[in-house]
């Protein structure tokens, strides 16, 4: 790969200095020719994009429309138990069929002009497909050589493990399992092993920001512990907790582990402003935290599965978000909050309680939404510009330790290799 010949892909203000990740050019959140690369390469080919979880759809019938990238498509599951991932467009005129978030079906029936499908994208009827008999003669109907089975929905390749369901549309992409690598499948397994998932709640919300500053902000292990007042006042993740950086070998997905320590004073985050001494809680129960066995340690885990779902372990608060764009400078981000089905009833409004650090109107993660917002705002004020990503240095590798932006530098080592090729 030839990282100096990028003018004849990108434009002139986007290109990277040398062979470099740790400059990035405010033209890669503001182009739109680069988020329509993007899409393709990254959504629509050689990539599994998250759905959903198995438990949205428990029984034969349920289904649950959301996206991959920009194109909607249904996750459902059939009468034999089997869970299928089909777009949401008609094979006849390409209307979007399917308004609902979730419901339950025998059938799948476009309301244009009534063509059905089985729950597994297989066209079943067309109206008036031999035509309509009067005055003894027939007219219209199908040609002669029509088949149903030519016309089917498009139906994405679909992968299951733990309870999450990943699609795509590449009937080409590598074995899931390979897509994650060893290192971040381990704590996937570590959330997802095996115990029946239980749905809690969901939060939807639009933020103002390009798709990618999502998946940076949960590769920066450098910012928890100064925008976030209640982060780093009661210790839940802070640079002088116990913390390790993994990446998988292509550096795409990462996960960002934190011990807890005791809150409260500590040299390294007394001269913080968002560190807040006096701050108390009214409610106590926020911080009712129950370590868990299969934590193994760690009281958070973020791990980030590249291009489009964060999984969140923040101490008894468990959480898939889904990123789902909406052109250069937009994206969807929808939260599944879960639990699972040995929960005690203490453990369920335990887990919900905490939930409330995340969200929208989370006491942490608003924070996160703002910032995208204003940074968005300035990368389209002045899109010849660039952004720093030095911290620790300008390499990639794993570390035992927050104070580096080396996750940041790892995904635009990938991306640079995927949109330059």
């Amino acid at each position: 790969m030839n990282h100096d010949n990028t003018t004849a892909v990108f434009p002139t203000e986007a290109r990277w200095e040398g062979d470099g990740t740790h400059r990035i050019p405010f033209l890669a959140y503001t182009n739109d020719e680069l988020y329509r690369r993007e899409l393709e390469r990254f959504f629509y080919r050689g990539h599994w994009c998250y759905v959903g979880l198995e438990a949205e759809v428990p029984h034969p019938g349920d289904f649950k429309r959301t996206v991959v990238g920009e194109r909607s498509v249904i996750m459902v599951r059939d009468a034999d138990g089997a869970i299928h991932v089909v777009e949401n467009v008609c094979a006849h005129r390409g209307m979007r069929f399917c308004r609902e978030r979730h419901g339950n079906r025998k059938e799948f029936v476009c309301p244009y002009h009534q063509w059905s499908y089985t729950l597994k994208g297989e066209l079943q009827g067309v109206p008036f497909r031999r035509g309509v008999k009067q005055d003894g003669q027939v007219h219209g109907g199908m040609p002669a050589d029509f088949k149903t089975s030519d016309h089917g929905l498009t139906t994405l390749k679909v992968a299951r493990r733990g309870g999450v369901v990943f699609a795509s549309f590449d009937p080409e992409v590598e074995p899931f399992e390979s897509y994650l690598g060893p290192t971040i499948l381990g704590y996937f397994d570590r959330l997802f092993n095996g115990r029946q998932l239980k749905i809690l709640g969901y939060n939807r919300q639009r933020i103002p920001g390009n798709w990618k500053l999502m998946q940076e902000n949960i590769k920066d292990p450098y910012h928890p512990g100064l925008l976030h007042t209640w982060f780093v006042t009661f210790g839940l993740w802070r640079a002088d907790n116990k913390s390790q950086l993994r990446m998988d070998e292509r550096h795409r997905h990462a996960a960002m582990i934190s011990t807890r320590g005791s809150g409260g004073k500590a040299g390294q985050v007394t001269q913080v402003s968002s560190f807040k001494e006096s701050m108390q809680l009214n409610d106590p129960s926020f911080l009712d935290i129950v370590p868990e066995p299969w934590w193994g340690g760690p009281t958070a885990v973020m791990t980030t599965i590249f291009p489009s779902v964060i999984l969140q372990q923040q101490v008894n608060s468990v959480s898939t978000r889904h990123i789902q764009p909406n052109g250069h400078g937009s994206f969807d981000f929808v939260w599944t909050h879960f639990g699972f089905d040995d929960d005690g009833e203490e453990m369920t409004q335990r887990r919900l309680r905490q939930a409330n650090l995340f969200g929208p109107a989370g006491f942490v993660s608003a924070d996160d939404g703002e910032v995208i917002e204003f940074s968005q705002q300035a990368f389209e004020s002045k899109p010849f510009h660039r952004a720093v990503a030095e911290l620790g240095g300008r390499g990639v590798e794993d570390t035992e330790h927050m104070v580096t932006e080396t996750l940041i530098r790892g995904m635009y080592r990938y991306w640079r290799s995927v949109m330059e090729a």
